[in-house]
């Protein structure tokens, strides 16, 4: 009973309070009411954002954490489409598999990478680290701009209002409740839209940076994970004087064959 005498009691507060507000109060209003609408569609949106991100990321990471193989998901042509994790892999997957099938190194039998090329993987891994954090910082500004401008706004807008009030009073010479009490409600009720504009925002952003930066460092814990297995399974470890040998012998080889064909061409001429 109390709640239904309250909430009719409330809108009709507010409602006199706008009526009362002066024109700048009501244009303060608007610009609060303006604010609060791009405020919740942040709110929504990233919420929804960062709701799907997890939900993929745990899937992304269940199907990851079953292979062996780095490249396993990638071949697979699997979709993890909203998990940043999943976006950073197939960034890593795509340049590994490009410099396997462009620049290869043959160690027994097995394709693998040289140590320059796996740094050009680790580049490629940091940069899709820093493309996902700032799309999920994106629209944060919007939410951060709302708390921190939204009681001001709603402030600026009182101040005026009561200056006004005070200003007619002083013109009419009759300073009584009843001529102070319209002028004051319309005032103040820019900073009570000003606390509604400012104080969901501001649960939501502190809410939404702290699972944003959640997610950020579990990308950094990832690269580092996925970078180690590429290392393990793809990258030419040898040491370099093992690679010059290597070389060195291909080179003899390739120079032996030469001469044998040589000398099987010059027997055929004589």
């Amino acid at each position: 009973m109390a709640d239904m005498i309250t909430t009719p009691f409330l809108a009709n507060a507010l409602q006199f309070a706008f009526e009362k507000a002066t024109t700048e109060g009501k244009v303060t209003i608007t610009m609060l009411v303006l604010v609060s609408l791009f405020s919740w569609t942040v709110i929504i949106r990233k919420a929804r954002q960062l709701y799907l991100a997890r939900k993929w990321t745990k899937r992304f990471f269940s199907s990851y954490r079953t292979t062996r193989d780095p490249l396993d998901l990638f071949r697979k042509k699997l979709d993890f489409t909203g998990s940043p994790a999943f976006e950073v892999y197939e960034t890593g997957a795509e340049e590994l598999d490009y410099h396997l099938q462009h620049n290869p190194v043959n160690v027994k039998g097995q394709t693998k990478i040289s140590a320059a090329s796996f740094e050009s993987v680790k580049v490629a891994l940091e940069r899709a680290v820093s493309a996902q954090a700032l799309s999920l910082e994106k629209g944060m500004i919007i939410l951060s701009t709302a708390v921190a401008g939204g009681p001001f706004i709603g402030l600026l807008g009182t101040v005026w209002g009561v200056m006004e009030t005070f200003s007619g009073i002083a013109k009419v010479q009759a300073a009584s409740l009843i001529a102070m009490a319209p002028g004051v409600a319309g005032a103040l009720i820019a900073t009570v839209v000003g606390l509604f504009v400012a104080i969901p925002a501001m649960f939501a952003y502190n809410y939404m940076v702290t699972t944003i930066r959640a997610i950020t460092q579990e990308l950094d814990n990832f690269v580092t994970e996925y970078a180690t297995a590429i290392e393990h399974a793809y990258v030419d470890n040898r040491p370099v004087s093992e690679e010059i040998a290597d070389a060195l012998s291909k080179m003899k080889w390739r120079e032996g064959r030469t001469e044998n064909l040589a000398e099987t061409v010059t027997s055929h001429r004589d």
